[in-house]
């Protein structure tokens, strides 16, 4: 008897999710977001002001920005996870992270404030994610007229927080190394 495979397209969220989702070197996402977490600190507690505010090309975000990046996207996740873990079926809708990023006004904000609150959201999200249990994990709802499942959410953390560390790797680290 033939196999028949039916070959669905994904959506270009879909496609969005999932490239974060495949950064996540294990199934323990939890764990991952603690160790993703950490090397985020890590990094930016030995920045100084020059790195900083470095940013690899015109245009572009500073080092300063993308933690703050980082910290926003957090909690737009988390705030979707909450709704959705507690079966709020309300659709949600989207938000665009380049409007976000003109509207920080970080000058007068310091790493370590800034470092501060990553690692306080971070560590409310792994209590928060670890906490819940397979159902509540599974509970979708509609973010930016797509739906989406709290464990689905919680991935896109971390996958999201590695995409960022690769980049500042990649992008930022070989030209301000020489800074340090």
């Amino acid at each position: 008897m033939p196999v028949f495979f039916i070959i669905l397209s994904m959506t270009e969220f879909q496609k969005y999710i999932q490239r974060y989702q495949d950064l996540v070197p294990s199934e323990n996402w939890i764990e991952e977001m603690k160790i993703s977490g950490e090397r985020t600190s890590s990094l930016y507690k030995f920045l100084s002001e020059e790195q900083e505010n470095f940013a690899y090309a015109a245009g572009k975000w500073t080092l300063k920005e993308v933690l703050q990046h980082l910290i926003d996207a957090e909690k737009i996740f988390a705030y979707r996870a909450l709704r959705f873990a507690r079966e709020d079926k309300t659709p949600l809708p989207g938000w665009d992270e380049e409007d976000y990023g003109k509207t920080y006004s970080l000058e007068n904000r310091n790493i370590e404030s800034l470092v501060e609150e990553f690692e306080t959201i971070r560590k409310s999200s792994v209590i928060f994610f670890g906490n819940l249990d397979q159902i509540q994990l599974s509970h979708t709802g509609i973010a930016n007229g797509n739906e989406i499942s709290v464990e689905h959410l919680g991935k896109l953390t971390v996958g999201h927080n590695i995409h960022h560390l690769n980049v500042i790797d990649e992008r930022y680290m070989t030209t301000i190394t020489p800074l340090l």
